[in-house]
C-alpha cells in the first residue's frame, strides 16, 4: 500500500518537475541573465534537494513501472513476490539515484 502511494506521489512530483524543466528551457531561450537565475537556484542547497527529489521520483517511477509491466504480463502476483518486487523497486531507485548523482559529480570533476 505504501509503495502504491509512493508511486502516485512520485508521479505528481514528476509533473511538478516539468515546471522546473520548462523554466530551465525558457531561461535558456531568454538569455544569459535568465539562465544564470535558474543555475543559481539549481546550484543552491534547496535547489539541489529539489533536483535530488526529481531524480529519485523519476527513477522510482521507472522501476515501479517495470514492476507494473511484469504484472501486466501476469507475473509476480504472489504475496511474497509482490512484497519482494516492491522492495526491489525501492532499493533499485535509491541505488540508481546515488549512482546518477555520483556520475554527475564525477563528470563535472568534483
Amino acid at each position: 500500500m505504501a509503495l502504491s502511494i509512493l508511486h502516485r506521489v512520485t508521479g505528481v512530483g514528476l509533473g511538478l518537475g516539468l515546471v522546473l524543466l520548462a523554466w530551465w528551457l525558457a531561461a535558456a531561450a531568454y538569455g544569459p541573465e535568465a539562465y544564470d537565475l535558474v543555475r543559481g537556484f539549481t546550484g543552491s542547497i534547496p535547489g539541489r534537494f529539489v533536483l535530488l527529489g526529481f531524480t529519485f521520483a523519476m527513477l522510482y517511477h521507472l522501476c515501479n513501472g517495470l514492476r507494473h509491466l511484469a504484472w501486466d504480463l501476469g507475473l509476480g502476483f504472489g504475496l511474497r513476490t509482490a512484497h519482494a518486487s516492491g522492495w526491489l523497486a525501492l532499493m533499485a531507485a535509491i541505488a540508481l539515484t546515488i549512482v546518477a548523482w555520483l556520475a554527475g559529480y564525477w563528470a563535472r570533476g568534483l
